[in-house]
């Protein structure tokens, strides 16, 4: 199990220029807690922002005394190869449900008495909040930015050479390491052209992406965010296609199409 004793944030701030390299890490100021049913298993107000080489986005690491220890049981079946060299995992009895290798311990001494937990594509935990706020998928990266626009350019996207969007009044929302993406009133998008499908998603800096729809065979091309956080209001109702999958002409100029993750499979 982890100590009794919590560690204190690292006297040196680590910032991540290179996910290649070791581990790095900087004290975040945010108040961070995580639930599991009716269980507060995390409550901190200092913890660090950690990221592991390899890996885009930062984990959260807590200072022992901010964690529920009482609810780690030594993992059953440990994983290899994962969160930088992690030895120590632990499995997470709350609410009824134990979840396997749901928190860690990085080696060495410079995190030593923290304890990090599972987030990215599993339900460890069911709800994680920063201040009031709650946070889907990942921590939020400080060192990355999200703008919602409001554009008067003249936006055109077509899927297999037939046009299902056609605006001069976009929001163009502009994501470090992502394409611009084009937010398009609904009533000028043909959604006698697309079908609804019964997908969603979930990002940090947006909120839930509840409306998805299909078009020419491009199955979850197009998206809307009904309720987006605050932060970027100015998207919500508005349909999104991937410039990865449609031909996005902006004044006139026919977009490239980028190569990312959510292009074709």
């Amino acid at each position: 199990m982890p100590g009794e004793n919590a560690g204190e944030p690292p006297r040196v701030v680590r910032r991540p220029p290179d996910p290649e390299d070791s581990v790095v890490w900087e004290p975040c100021e945010r108040w961070v807690r995580a639930v599991k049913g009716d269980v507060t298993v995390v409550d901190s107000r200092r913890p660090l922002l950690v990221w592991e080489p390899g890996r885009p986005v930062p984990l959260y690491a807590f200072p022992e005394r901010d964690v529920r220890t009482d609810l780690l049981r030594p993992a059953e079946h440990p994983p290899t190869g994962r969160h930088a060299g992690a030895t120590r995992f632990y499995d997470l009895e709350a609410a009824g449900e134990r979840a396997g290798s749901a928190a860690w311990t990085y080696p060495g001494e410079e995190l030593a008495g923290y304890v990090s937990f599972d987030w990215f594509g599993r339900d460890v935990l069911d709800h994680w909040y920063e201040e009031d706020e709650e946070v889907f998928v990942h921590p939020r990266d400080p060192h990355k930015r999200v703008d919602a626009l409001p554009s008067s350019r003249h936006v055109r996207v077509a899927i297999g050479g037939t046009v299902v969007a056609d605006t001069r009044d976009p929001v163009l929302l502009f994501e470090t390491g992502l394409p611009v993406r084009y937010y398009i009133p609904r009533e000028d998008v043909r959604f006698d052209l697309l079908t609804a499908e019964s997908q969603h998603t979930r990002c940090p800096y947006k909120g839930a992406a509840t409306e998805y729809w299909s078009a020419g065979g491009e199955s979850g091309v197009a998206w809307s965010y009904p309720d987006p956080l605050p932060a970027v209001d100015a998207i919500r109702g508005r349909v999104a296609f991937y410039n990865e999958r449609a031909d996005i002409v902006v004044d006139g100029e026919r977009r490239e199409r980028p190569v990312t993750f959510f292009g074709p499979h």
